[in-house]
C-alpha cells in the first residue's frame, strides 16, 4: 500500500465481502486484522477479493512465512535505499541546470536524458500502481503521482522537441523536467523515512518481549530424551520439566512431582504442588522438583505467542481519531483529481493567451501537493512510536484505543495479591522461645531439605546460618516435616503437627502466632521432641515501589481503589501501608467487575489492573485494562495494556505516554489540514489574480514531501520525551 486510500480501499473490499464480521487495515504497518465466519468464507477467498483490487495479502502464518516476509522488507529497504538515492543523485543536476544554466546548448536535451530513468525507472513503482488502481476502478497515491509526473514530463518532452509550436503563439517553450524528477526523489525520501519510522517502532517491542526458552526437551516413547525448538512441540508430546524451569505450555502431569508458582494465574504467592494428572500452564515457573507432563495446549496458545499477537494487534489497530481520517482519505483523492482538472478548465476559460500552459501546470502542481500521505500517516505513526516507547519502559499496549483513552483516566481500582504486592511468600516475623536463636542453624539446613515452598523463604530470611549435618529427613504429607540432628529429633510444621507430638508451647510465642493467623499469615511451629523453640510467620509482602505509585496517582487527582478476596484485617493493613483510602475485602471475581461497572455508572474512566484469571471479569469491564507481566496469561489476554515489570509506577507512565501520544497526534492532524487546505488552492493558481504568484510545480513536490517528513518528525519526537 502507498497511502491512506489505499488502506481505506482494501479495508472498504474486505468489509463487503461475505462472512466478514470486522476488517481494520492499517497502512502504517501493512497489517489487516480480520475477523470472519469460517463457514461463509476462508482466508484464500480474502486474499484473492485484495488481489483483485491490486494488492495482495500475506495469510501463511508459519514461522518460515514470517521470516521470508522480514526478508522481504529486508530487501524492499534496501531497493528503496537505491531508487531513492539514484532519483536524488540524478535530479540534483537537473534542477541545477533548471535553475543556473538553461542557456547552454542543450540544456533541454541533457535534463531530458537524466529525468528519462528518474521517471521511468526509480519512479516506474508509481506507474504500476496506478494502472493497477484504475483496471480496477479506483485511485490512491500512486494515481495522483503518476498524473502530475507523467503530465509534466510529457509536457516538456513535447516543448523539447517543437518548441516552435509555442514560439508562433508568443509563449515561451518552458520545461518541467526538474518537477517531474525532484517530485518523484522528494517522495521517495518521504517514503523512506517512513519506512524507517516504522523499523524502529517495532524493533524497539521486539527486543522488549521475553522469550521462553527456544529449546524443551522432549521424551520419546522409548525414554530417550531429545532438546526440540519450542516451535515444534505439538499437542501430546510428553516434556520434562526441571527444577527452576519455566514451564514451556499447558498440559497434565504424567509422573513426578513438585511445587509450581502459579500466582500469575491464581493470585495466591504460595506455589500450588503438582502431583500425577494435575494441570500445569504455560509461563508458570516450577521449583524444586522435576516431573513429566503431557502437552495439551501449544504454538498460538503459549504465552509468548499470545504476547506476540498482542504487539502486532496493537500496531495494526486504530484510534479512534484514525476512523475519521481513513474516511477523509478513502474520497480525497478522487476530489483532489477532480480539483485539478477544474483548475485546469478555469485557466483555459479565463486565462487567457498563457490559459494552456498556466491550466497544465496547475494540474500538474495541485496533482503533486495534494498527496494525502501526512493525513494517513499522521495518527499511526503517532501511535506506533508511542506503542515503541510503552515497550521500551516496560508498558506493551495492545490497543491504539486505549492508548488515547488512557490521558482521561479519573478511577484506578488495583487487585491486592501480585499486584500491590509481590505475590511470594516471606517471612514477615519469627519470634524464639527466651529469645533463644541457637537453633537457627538446624531450622535453616532441615528446610534446605523440604521440597515445601515456605521452606524457601525460611531458607532466605536465615542465609548467615551455619551448616549442619541433617539425618533422617522424613516429609509429612499435611503436617511438615521432621529430622535428627546429633541424635536429636526435631519437627517443623503446623499446629497440629505440635499436638500430634505432645510439644509444650510457651503462652506468648502461641499469643503472636494467632494474633498472626489473624492477620492471614501462615505460620510454621519449629520445635524439639519436647519444646516449641521458634514460630515463623509467612506473609506476601508489598511492592517496594506500591506506596509510591498510589501516592504519584493520587496527586494527579486520580481516585484509587484496591479490591481482594482477602479478609478485612489483611486487606485494611496493606490498604493503609500503601495509603489507600478506599478498599473492599472478601469480594469474589464477579463482584470486581461489578465494582468497575459502578463506578463507571458514576461517570468515571476506570483502569482496572490485576494479574489473574479472577481478575478478567474485571479487567473486561474496564475502560482501560492493566495486566501485570507476571500474571496469567488470560488476563494478559483480556487486558488492553501489560506491565512487564509489574511495577506500578509503570501505570501513571502510561498515563503520560497516553497524554504525549495524543497531543502528537493532535498536532499531526492539524498540520496535516492545514497544509492541504492551504497548499491545494495556491497550486490551482489561486494567487496568481493578486500577485501573480504560481506555484512551481517542483516547489510543490518539495512542500509535499516535506508534509510526510514533518508528521514522521513529529512523531518520533515521542521517542524522546520524558515520561517517568
Amino acid at each position: 500500500m502507498s497511502c491512506a486510500s489505499c488502506a481505506s480501499s482494501v479495508q472498504t473490499i474486505l468489509e463487503s465481502q461475505p462472512g466478514v464480521v470486522h476488517a481494520a487495515v492499517n497502512y502504517a504497518n501493512n497489517l489487516a486484522n480480520i475477523e470472519y465466519i469460517p463457514s461463509q468464507t476462508n482466508a484464500q477467498k480474502l486474499k484473492s477479493a485484495v488481489q483483485g483490487i491490486g494488492y495482495d495479502l500475506m495469510i501463511d502464518e508459519s514461522e518460515d512465512a514470517k521470516d521470508n516476509m522480514e526478508e522481504l522488507q529486508r530487501s524492499n529497504y534496501k531497493a528503496l535505499q537505491i531508487k531513492t538515492f539514484g532519483a536524488i543523485i540524478l535530479s540534483t543536476p537537473i534542477v541545477i541546470i533548471g535553475m543556473f544554466f538553461m542557456h547552454i546548448p542543450y540544456a533541454e536535451f541533457i535534463m531530458w536524458a537524466l529525468a528519462t530513468p528518474v521517471v521511468f525507472i526509480f519512479g516506474r513503482q508509481f506507474f504500476i500502481g496506478a494502472y493497477k488502481q484504475a483496471k480496477h476502478g479506483s485511485a490512491n497515491m500512486d494515481t495522483l503521482v503518476a498524473l502530475s509526473i507523467g503530465i509534466a514530463y510529457a509536457f516538456s518532452v513535447f516543448n523539447t522537441l517543437d518548441p516552435g509550436f509555442w514560439h508562433a503563439r508568443g509563449l515561451d517553450a518552458n520545461v518541467y523536467f526538474e518537477a517531474a524528477s525532484v517530485v518523484i526523489a522528494f517522495i521517495l525520501l518521504g517514503k523512506l523515512l517512513e519506512e524507517k519510522a516504522k523499523g524502529n517502532t517495532s524493533s524497539a517491542i521486539k527486543k522488549l518481549m521475553g522469550l521462553q526458552p527456544k529449546t524443551v526437551t522432549i521424551i520419546h516413547e522409548d525414554g530417550n530424551q531429545t532438546g526440540i525448538p519450542i516451535t515444534q512441540v505439538q499437542v501430546g508430546n510428553v516434556l520434562l520439566v526441571k527444577p527452576g524451569d519455566k514451564i514451556p505450555v499447558d498440559g497434565i502431569v504424567i509422573s513426578g512431582n513438585s511445587f509450581v508458582d502459579e500466582s500469575m494465574i491464581s493470585g495466591e504467592p504460595i506455589p500450588a504442588e503438582k502431583i500425577v494428572s494435575a494441570k500445569v500452564y504455560g509461563g508458570t515457573i516450577n521449583q524444586k522438583g522435576s516431573f513429566h507432563f503431557r502437552a495439551e495446549k501449544v504454538g498460538g496458545d503459549t504465552l509468548l505467542a499470545q504476547i506476540i499477537k498482542m504487539v502486532q494487534e496493537a500496531q495494526g489497530s486504530k484510534a479512534p481519531v484514525q476512523k475519521l481520517v481513513d474516511k477523509i482519505a478513502g474520497i480525497f483523492v478522487p476530489v483532489v483529481i477532480g480539483i485539478a482538472v477544474l483548475s485546469m478548465i478555469v485557466w483555459l476559460i479565463f486565462g487567457g493567451p498563457n490559459g494552456l500552459t498556466h491550466g497544465l501546470l496547475a494540474l500538474v502542481t495541485v496533482l503533486v501537493i495534494a498527496c494525502p500521505c501526512a493525513l494517513g500517516l499522521a495518527t499511526p505513526t503517532a501511535i506506533m512510536v508511542g506503542i515503541g516507547k510503552g515497550a521500551e519502559k516496560g508498558i506493551l499496549i495492545k490497543d491504539a484505543e486505549s492508548l488515547e483513552l488512557a490521558t482521561k483516566i479519573n478511577a484506578v481500582v488495583l487487585d491486592k495479591t501480585g499486584t500491590i504486592t509481590n505475590g511470594k511468600p516471606v517471612v514477615t516475623d519469627m519470634i524464639w522461645t527466651d529469645d533463644d536463636t541457637s537453633g537457627s542453624d538446624i531450622l535453616r539446613n532441615i528446610e534446605k531439605h523440604s521440597e515445601h515452598p515456605l521452606a524457601e523463604a525460611i531458607v532466605n530470611y536465615l542465609h548467615e546460618a551455619r551448616n549442619v549435618d541433617i539425618q533422617n529427613f522424613e516429609s509429612i504429607t499435611g503436617f511438615g516435616a521432621r529430622a535428627t540432628v546429633e541424635n536429636k529429633p526435631y519437627f517443623i510444621g503446623n499446629l497440629n503437627l505440635m499436638r500430634e507430638h505432645a510439644i509444650i508451647i510457651d503462652p506468648a510465642i502461641y499469643s503472636a502466632a494467632i494474633s498472626w493467623q489473624n492477620t492471614a499469615k501462615t505460620v510454621i511451629y519449629f520445635s524439639n521432641d519436647k519444646i516449641c523453640l521458634a514460630v515463623v510467620a509467612l506473609g506476601d509482602e508489598v511492592k517496594k515501589g506500591s506506596k509510591e505509585a498510589v501516592k504519584k496517582l493520587q496527586d494527579e487527582g486520580i481516585k484509587v481503589y484496591m479490591l481482594t478476596g482477602d479478609n478485612e484485617n489483611t486487606a485494611k493493613a496493606i490498604a493503609a501501608e500503601v495509603g489507600i483510602l478506599n478498599y473492599k475485602a472478601g469480594i469474589l471475581p464477579a463482584d470486581k467487575g461489578e465494582f468497575v461497572k459502578e463506578l463507571q455508572t458514576r461517570g468515571r474512566v476506570v483502569a482496572m489492573v490485576g494479574d489473574g484469571i479472577n481478575d478478567s471479569n474485571a479487567l473486561a469491564q474496564a475502560d482501560v485494562s492493566i495486566a501485570m507481566g507476571k500474571g496469567s496469561d488470560i488476563a494478559m489476554d483480556v487486558a488492553k495494556m501489560t506491565i512487564i515489570s509489574s511495577d506500578l509506577n509503570k501505570i501513571s507512565q502510561a498515563i503520560k505516554l497516553s497524554a504525549f501520544t495524543v497531543q502528537t497526534i493532535r498536532q499531526n492532524l492539524v498540520w496535516a489540514f492545514i497544509y492541504n487546505v492551504i497548499s491545494i488552492p495556491i497550486a490551482a493558481g489561486l494567487l496568481y489574480p493578486v500577485n501573480g504568484f504560481l506555484l512551481n510545480p517542483m516547489i510543490a513536490g518539495a512542500a509535499m514531501a516535506l508534509s510526510s517528513i514533518s508528521v514522521v518528525s513529529n512523531s518520533l519526537r515521542l521517542k524522546f520525551r520524558n515520561i517517568n
